[in-house]
C-alpha cells in the first residue's frame, strides 16, 4: 500500500518535474484541495486517486510508490558508502525510475554505471553511459563535468577499436581543458586519453609531444595518474624504438606505485610489462615470468573476468615465445569458451598468435588470417596496429619470426612498412 507522506512527496516532485501546477493536474476529475492535502500528506490516497494521477502523469501507479530504491540521491548514498553489486543494481532501477531527477544527480549516476561496465570489460554497455553521460554534461554546461564525459568516452571508444571517433572526444576534451584552463588532475586525464588514442591512430610525433607534457604535469607525484602517465610514456616511447626509456618508466611505476589507490592499475601495470618483456629486442621471458608470477595472487582480491583474461593472453604469448606452442593453444582454447571482455587491440593480438600458430603448423590460412587482420585494422584507421600485424606477417613469409617462412617476399605482405614497435596497450582505468 501507498504509505503517507513518502507518497506525497513524490507526488509533488513528479508534478514540479513536469511542470504542472496543481490545478492542472487536478484537472476535471479532483478538487484543488484534495490534492493539496495529499501532496502534504494530510490525506490518506484512494486506488481510484492513484490511478488518476498516475493517468494525468503518464506514469503506471506502482511509479508513484517511492521506494528506498526510486530516490536516486539515496542510490547514490549506497553506492558511495558500499560498491556492491546491489548497490549498483539499485542505483540503475533508480536512474530509470527517476527521469525527472536533476541532470547533475543523473550524470554522477551513469558516471558509476559506466565505471561498472568498464570494470567488467562491457565496454559496449560502458558506452551507451558515456554518451548519454556526455549529453547531460552539455546540459548542465559545467566544463569540468563536460570534460571527464569526454575523456572518459575517448577511452571507451579507443578500446572499442573505434579510433576516429576517440580522437574526435580526445581532441574536444584536450581544446575544453585548455580553454576553461582547469585544474592540473582533469589536464593529466584528458593528455592520457589524447596520447593513447594518438598512438594507437598512428600520429605518434604528436603522441610523443603530448606525453613530454604529460610527464612534465606529473613530475614529483606517485599516485595513480602519475603511475598511469609513465605506462603511457612508455608505450609511445616503445613504438619510437626507444626500449630503454620505456622498460625504464615501466621499472619506476612497478618500484614507486603501492596500488593502495589502485590495486586493478597495480595488476594491470605488472601484465603490460610482462608484455613490454617479450616484445623488446631480445625477448625477456623470464622476467615476463616474475610479472606473471606478481600479479596472480592480486587476482583473488580484484579478479574481474576481463583481468583474468589478460593474465591469461599474456601467458598464452609466453608459453609461445618460449617454443610451448601446446601449452599457447590450450591457454587460447580456454579463452574461446568465455564471453570476451578485452579491449579490441587485445582480441586482435589473441588473433594474430592463433594464426602464428597455424603458421607454424603449415597452414597457410593463418598466412591470410593475419592478412585480413591488418587490413581490418587499418580500415579502422588503428595505423599502429596495422603496421603490427604487417610487420609479423612480413617475418612469418621470411622466416625471420618463430614462425616458419613461406618463400615469398616480405615486401609482397605488407603495402605499408611498419616502422613502429608493439607496445603495451595504454591503461583504460578499469579501476
Amino acid at each position: 500500500m501507498l504509505q503517507q507522506p513518502a507518497f506525497g512527496r513524490r507526488l509533488r516532485k513528479l508534478r514540479q518535474a513536469r511542470g504542472l501546477s496543481q490545478s492542472a493536474l487536478a484537472g476535471d476529475g479532483m478538487s484543488t484541495g484534495y490534492l493539496s492535502r495529499l501532496e502534504s500528506g494530510a490525506r490518506r490516497p484512494t486506488d481510484r486517486a492513484v490511478t488518476y494521477l498516475a493517468q494525468r502523469l503518464g506514469l503506471r501507479p506502482a511509479d508513484l510508490e517511492e521506494t528506498a530504491g526510486a530516490s536516486l540521491a539515496h542510490a547514490l548514498s549506497l553506492v558511495a558508502s558500499a560498491r556492491s553489486d546491489e548497490a549498483l543494481d539499485t542505483l540503475r532501477e533508480a536512474l530509470a525510475a527517476e527521469s525527472h531527477e536533476a541532470p547533475v544527480l543523473r550524470w554522477q549516476a551513469l558516471w558509476q554505471l559506466a565505471r561498472q561496465r568498464r570494470v567488467q570489460g562491457d565496454h559496449t554497455g560502458e558506452r551507451a553511459h558515456l554518451q548519454e553521460l556526455v549529453r547531460l554534461g552539455d546540459e548542465v554546461g559545467l566544463s569540468e563535468l563536460r570534460v571527464r564525459g569526454l575523456t572518459r568516452l575517448a577511452r571507451c571508444l579507443r578500446s572499442l577499436g573505434e579510433i576516429g571517433a576517440a580522437l574526435d572526444a580526445a581532441g574536444t576534451a584536450h581544446h575544453l581543458a585548455r580553454q576553461e584552463a582547469l585544474g592540473v588532475s582533469d589536464r593529466i586525464a584528458v593528455l592520457l586519453a589524447l596520447v593513447s588514442v594518438e598512438a594507437e591512430a598512428g600520429r605518434t610525433p604528436d603522441a610523443r609531444a603530448h606525453s613530454d607534457e604529460l610527464l612534465t604535469l606529473v613530475e614529483g607525484r606517485s599516485d595513480t595518474l602519475w603511475a598511469e602517465a609513465m605506462w603511457t610514456a612508455a608505450a609511445v616511447r616503445l613504438r619510437q624504438g626507444d626500449h630503454e626509456f620505456a622498460q625504464a618508466c615501466f621499472e619506476q611505476a612497478l618500484k614507486r606505485y603501492s596500488g593502495s589507490e589502485d590495486l586493478v592499475l597495480w595488476v594491470r601495470l605488472r601484465l603490460a610489462a610482462g608484455r613490454l618483456y617479450l616484445q623488446k629486442p631480445p625477448p625477456d621471458p623470464q622476467a615476463a615470468e616474475r610479472c606473471v608470477s606478481a600479479a596472480e595472487p592480486a587476482l583473488a582480491f580484484v579478479g574481474t573476468p576481463g583481468l583474468r583474461q589478460e593474465l591469461t593472453a599474456l601467458r598464452a604469448d609466453l608459453a609461445f615465445h618460449t617454443a610451448r606452442y601446446d601449452e599457447a593453444r590450450l591457454l587460447l582454447g580456454e579463452l574461446a569458451l568465455e564471453e570476451p571482455r578485452m579491449t579490441y587491440r587485445d582480441r586482435v593480438r589473441l588473433d594474430m598468435l592463433r594464426h602464428r600458430l597455424r603458421i607454424l603448423r603449415g597452414d597457410r590460412g593463418g598466412i591470410e588470417g593475419l592478412r585480413s587482420l591488418a587490413e581490418q585494422a587499418q580500415a579502422d584507421a588503428n595505423i599502429d596496429l596495422a603496421a603490427d600485424i604487417w610487420r609479423v606477417l612480413a617475418e612469418a613469409l621470411t622466416g625471420t619470426g618463430t614462425g616458419t617462412g613461406t618463400g615469398r617476399s616480405a615486401a609482397s605482405a605488407a603495402p605499408q612498412p611498419a616502422h613502429s614497435t608493439p607496445a603495451p596497450a595504454e591503461p583504460d582505468r578499469r579501476g
